[in-house]
């Protein structure tokens, strides 16, 4: 009987401790990760609320709003979407102005790299804890262009571009709501081409107030705040 108990849960202790050491590997890669943020600090699990429950009267509302934003989009729209698969700071240049150039602003640019990794790092916890499918997997009817892996809820896209335009608006406040609602558009846009769910875009920007909210609190992200804020100043004469 001893050595049937020892054959059962040998094993099965062996896998435990497999997954503890993954789990503990993959945390504490994502921590190391953060530049001005501390871990666990905003979570999004903990902050936001969980996403409408899949097969209830909210999760069709929300996919419906999905079906009717995407059949309504424009080309424009639509070409604009995916031309900010991949953005920066200085997609914002159009808000809040010409000067805002990555080649000539280097501490800019390292800074805002910095603040973008942060918000993404802790968006991608989230999505991993909610493991929310897109609307593409739910009705595939709406696949589109190269389809993402990753999970839904916080959009990412939100979430980033919101916290750089927070800080960024912190740093040029007379283009603030100029650069805000670049920020707003650059997040519905994934609603237009299926990526997200509108309730993904507005956690997305909830968790990026509390991401700007905390970074606010670091001495460094203080320190090369000034620093930016002194060239791009400079920038603008």
């Amino acid at each position: 009987m001893k050595s049937l108990l020892k054959a059962v849960w040998y094993p099965r202790a062996l896998l435990f401790a497999a997954i503890f050491v993954v789990a503990c590997a993959s945390g504490l890669a994502k921590d190391a990760a953060l530049h001005y943020l501390k871990p666990g600090k905003p979570e999004a699990a903990t902050l936001l609320a969980p996403p409408p429950v899949p097969g209830s009267a909210e999760a069709a509302a929300d996919l419906a709003e999905v079906r009717a934003v995407y059949h309504a989009a424009s080309s424009n729209d639509v070409a604009a979407a995916y031309a900010e698969k991949s953005f920066s700071v200085f997609n914002f240049a159009t808000a809040a102005g010409p000067f805002l150039v990555a080649a000539s602003l280097p501490k800019t640019a390292a800074f805002f790299a910095k603040v973008q990794s942060d918000a993404a790092t802790v968006t991608d916890v989230g999505k991993d804890f909610f493991k929310r499918p897109r609307p593409y997997t739910t009705d595939p009817s709406l696949s589109n262009g190269k389809l993402e892996k990753s999970f839904s809820y916080p959009s990412g896209h939100s979430t980033e571009s919101m916290v750089l335009a927070l800080v960024l608006a912190d740093l040029l406040p007379n283009q603030r709501e100029a650069i805000l609602a670049q920020a707003r558009n650059l997040g519905w846009h994934r609603v237009q081409i299926a990526r997200h769910y509108p309730t993904d875009i507005f956690a997305g920007r909830t968790l990026a107030l509390a991401i700007v909210k905390q970074l606010k609190k670091s001495d460094a992200f203080q320190e090369d705040f000034a620093a930016v804020q002194a060239e791009l100043a400079l920038a603008q004469k």
